[in-house]
């Protein structure tokens, strides 16, 4: 045997190694933390809130827009803002209760590994199980600051579900939440509460006491500590009790409009995937009754068997997928190219404002896109020229029509997965971390940014690997069909969340079909910039307003 390619092989035996170690892990590591969807949630609970704020400060004349709040908002919009609450709270505890649980165990086993001197006092000494190694320093860590923001997160989840309780009348609950807070702090650092929530608590059960206690920095704490409709609903008892009907008025004017902002954007959030949702249902059950009646001859149907001719064989298959895609993105870049680069130009990630954040994921997406297509176009070019069917990328009426008519039909199926994906994980399983950045950053250049990550460069590299080279390579082994579901299954776990495998693996399923039908690339890489362009602007709708 030729002794390069044994070298090359023993090469990509390694690579392949170390990136299914590395994939697993972050795998592993995304099942612990929070999914972005219980975070959409309340910000979209904060929306209703306002929205429902403006039902009790509409005046005549606004019939209208009281009868579009009553179809968006529901019977009971506080009852379920607070239901909402103490859903994502007790995901929380939940989350809390398992770190601690994790840290406990993991120290346990740490324990054992202490030198022998320091345990020649202990009567005995546990042996810790084989399989479980000591926890290093850095997971310590990693859990401690999880632990620390779980709790910090769980603290103003009680702040404000004591404003929600008091907004209903039971004030003698609110008072209870909050002072349980206050007391819950005290215990663990043997002094006054010094935290922001704590500190907000305090100031919330003085201005709901029975007499009222007006703290003398209660205002500042509010407007630091507080925001959307719990800012305005705390403000308000606080003028109320000072008497100060101009800043009232003022208060309840900014509140009007708020609310009918919130409304337009509670609007476009719900248009948008209903109306479409609606039509990809209709559209779904058209295609499945054309199947059904006119077999072979129906869209589904089209081209559905027919395989690329497919001139290399699995390891080049292989090689392109560890090498070009998993080793780069996973290996090359964040471990070697990105703290190279970084120390090179003493930058620190952690001091990057939302701009610069936005700049450094669109730099690295590039990076990676051009060293995988690199690596694509290295492995195939003794192939070249190649048969007419592949990469092919047509402007034609059928690749746009099949691109709107797989995103309609992609929006019930994925948001269906996503809503059981949801119960399955239970607000755990991790989420992409740009999705959080474009919800908190409202700076408008980064916003244009991540669009040009997400909705351009995401679409055309993705699609060019996993529907333009993957899944036909795999015709060669496997039935059509086979090979959507497979080039799905990868393309989802590429993204290194649990939480997102079956959602994402469904949007391939789409992808793969529309791609197999169209035979136009052009029609996934549409669909894929609609599926995302709609998620951006979402998070956008939500970050504007919502938090």
């Amino acid at each position: 045997m030729n002794t390069g390619l044994v070298i090359k092989r023993l090469i990509l035996a390694v690579l392949t190694v170390a990136v299914l170690l590395q994939v697993s892990f972050s795998l592993v590591e995304s099942w612990g933390q929070p999914q972005i969807q219980s975070r959409l949630e309340l910000y979209q609970t904060n929306l209703l809130l306002h929205a429902a704020e403006g039902q009790s400060l509409a005046t005549e004349g606004e019939e209208d827009l009281t009868a579009a709040r009553n179809a968006l908002l529901g019977d009971n919009p506080f009852e379920n803002a607070k239901e909402q609450y103490e859903q994502v709270l007790e995901t929380a505890q939940t989350t809390q209760s398992k770190i601690i649980a994790k840290l406990g165990q993991l120290s346990s086993n740490q324990d054992v590994t202490t030198s022998i001197g320091d345990e020649l006092a202990k009567p005995q000494m546990q042996i810790a199980p084989i399989d479980e190694a000591p926890m290093t320093s850095q997971q310590r860590k990693q859990l401690q600051k999880s632990l620390s923001q779980t709790e910090q997160l769980i603290d103003e989840l009680n702040v404000r579900l004591g404003l929600l309780q008091a907004q209903q009348g039971r004030t003698e609950m609110a008072i209870q939440t909050w002072n349980e807070l206050i007391e819950q702090e005290t215990v663990e650092s043997t002094a006054p509460a010094t935290t922001p929530s704590a500190q907000t608590a305090a100031v919330l059960a003085g201005l709901w006491s029975d007499p009222p206690r007006i703290l003398p920095d209660a205002e500042s704490k509010i407007q630091q500590n507080l925001d959307s409709w719990f800012q305005h609903r705390a403000l308000f008892q606080l003028y109320q009790l000072q008497q100060r009907q101009d800043a009232l008025l003022s208060l309840q004017a900014q509140e009007k409009e708020r609310a009918k902002q919130a409304l337009v954007k509670l609007t476009l959030i719900s248009a948008i995937p209903g109306i479409g949702g609606l039509v990809g249902v209709g559209l779904f059950l058209f295609l499945l009754g054309q199947w059904l009646l006119q077999g072979e001859r129906s869209l589904l149907a089209t081209n559905s068997d027919i395989a690329w001719d497919t001139p290399w064989d699995g390891e080049m298959i292989w090689q392109v997928l560890i090498l070009g895609f998993f080793f780069i993105g996973q290996i090359l870049l964040p471990v070697f190219i990105l703290p190279l680069f970084l120390g090179l130009f003493n930058l620190n990630p952690a001091s990057f404002t939302v701009r610069m954040q936005a700049f450094y994921v669109l730099m690295t997406y590039i990076v990676l896109a051009a060293g995988g297509l690199g690596v694509l176009y290295l492995s195939i070019k003794d192939f070249l020229p190649l048969p007419e069917d592949w990469f092919r990328i047509k402007f034609r009426r059928n690749g746009i029509v099949f691109g709107l008519g797989g995103y309609l039909v992609a929006l019930p199926l994925v948001i269906l997965v996503s809503l059981l994906n949801q119960k399955l994980w239970q607000g755990q399983g991790g989420s992409n971390p740009i999705l959080s950045l474009v919800l908190e950053g409202q700076d408008t250049v980064a916003i244009v940014i991540f669009f040009s990550t997400a909705c351009i460069a995401a679409p055309l590299f993705e699609e060019f690997m996993f529907r333009g080279f993957l899944l036909p390579s795999l015709t060669r082994y496997m039935p059509v069909w086979g090979a959507i579901v497979t080039s799905s299954l990868v393309f989802a776990i590429a993204h290194l969340s649990l939480s997102e495998v079956l959602p994402l693996a469904t949007l391939g399923i789409v992808l793969g079909v529309v791609y197999t039908r169209s035979r136009n690339l052009l029609a996934p890489m549409l669909v894929h910039s609609l599926w995302n362009t709609g998620t951006l602007l979402s998070l956008v709708i939500l970050g504007s307003g919502g938090g």
